[in-house]
């Protein structure tokens, strides 16, 4: 054969194997990412690496997601929601905007995992849990002579004027878990009362559920309202920061994962999604950006130093009836006309 029949042969052999070999992109997925933004993107890198799916990514609050969502529902941008307090899921479930998947890895999930799947008809799972409490700054509380909160009474104390930040409701489901537990514990009319007296203690409505604990860390507040494994993710990034859980009882977050109703990449969703349940997955949170969530699948061990969710206090979070929309969409418009509008 000459070599110019050669050179053809070897072109053509090298044509068809790229048509008969998998190609080496496997499609695209579009994500909306509402833990920490370093969590969000390893996320991004390790299932691009594991996969060879490009991933087009957005991260927002849990509250801006859900609103995002409902915008879009009549044309979806997004494949897969994952994170942000379990609340949102629920009510994007209930509001016909996520859909069912069954996902070969539930059978290695907690039990609290499976309790979202179900209550969310098998739109939502659970990927993480985390008990609401306070983060507080150790040398600005001891520069202030003010002893740090152990209860949620404590909170309404005069020591405390200015020097509480918690996030807004309507962007923060962060914020929308400490409503649902307060109302739980307290009963409505008393939660918002305790709401309104804490108001001249609190210095900022911060947009982020993460927000305060951030500004605690700095040094611009005193104390915030908080997942509690965020302080510890900020003492651990060397800042002089703590925690306690309120000494009443508290409530926490089922950190969730849903895939969106009308997705256009639904193979890569699903393939997302059962990814994102493995145990290697969710070791990324804590090895990519020191995050303290307790994971979904049993396998995933407790990161160092977390929040042990066994010995705090927590309630019987009715996840059910607080997920559902309208009572969302009911407790956050009683938070803007009796908290939200009062003056500053």
């Amino acid at each position: 054969m000459s070599g110019k029949r050669i050179l053809i042969a070897v072109l053509l052999s090298c044509v068809w194997g790229g048509f008969l070999r998998p190609a080496a992109a496997q499609g695209t997925l579009n994500l909306y990412c509402s833990v920490q933004i370093e969590w969000c993107q390893a996320i991004v890198t390790n299932f691009q690496r594991d996969t060879g799916i490009r991933v087009n990514m957005t991260q927002r609050g849990s509250g801006e997601s859900l609103a995002a969502i409902r915008a879009e529902a009549q044309n979806p941008r997004a494949d897969v929601w994952f994170g942000g307090t379990g609340d949102p899921h629920l009510a994007a479930a209930e509001e016909n905007l996520t859909q069912t998947y069954e996902s070969a890895i539930n059978g290695e999930l907690q039990p609290w995992a499976l309790t979202q799947w179900r209550q969310s008809q098998q739109r939502a799972i659970g990927v993480y849990a985390g008990a609401v409490g306070f983060g507080f700054n150790t040398e600005l509380l001891a520069r202030k002579g003010i002893a740090a909160p152990a209860c949620w009474a404590d909170l309404l104390d005069a020591r405390f004027k200015g020097e509480i930040q918690v996030a807004n409701p309507n962007s923060s489901g962060t914020a929308y878990v400490v409503i649902a537990t307060l109302v739980q514990m307290m009963g409505e009319d008393q939660a918002f009362d305790y709401l309104r007296r804490l108001h001249p203690n609190i210095n900022a409505y911060a947009r982020s559920g993460t927000g305060p604990i951030k500004a605690v860390a700095r040094g611009e507040t005193g104390v915030s309202l908080s997942f509690v494994h965020d302080a510890v993710t900020e003492r651990n990034a060397g800042f002089p920061v703590s925690y306690a859980t309120p000494c009443e009882g508290t409530g926490y977050e089922i950190g969730s994962m849903s895939i969106i109703r009308g997705a256009r990449n639904i193979a890569q969703a699903r393939r997302f999604y059962d990814w994102a349940l493995t145990a290697p997955a969710q070791r990324l949170g804590f090895e990519a950006g020191g995050q303290l969530q307790t994971p979904s699948n049993r396998a995933a061990p407790l990161p160092p130093n977390a929040p042990d969710l066994s010995k705090i206090r927590l309630i019987e979070y009715d996840f059910a009836k607080y997920g559902q929309a309208a009572e969302r969409r009911r407790l956050i418009a009683r938070w803007d006309r009796d908290i939200g509008a009062l003056p500053r």
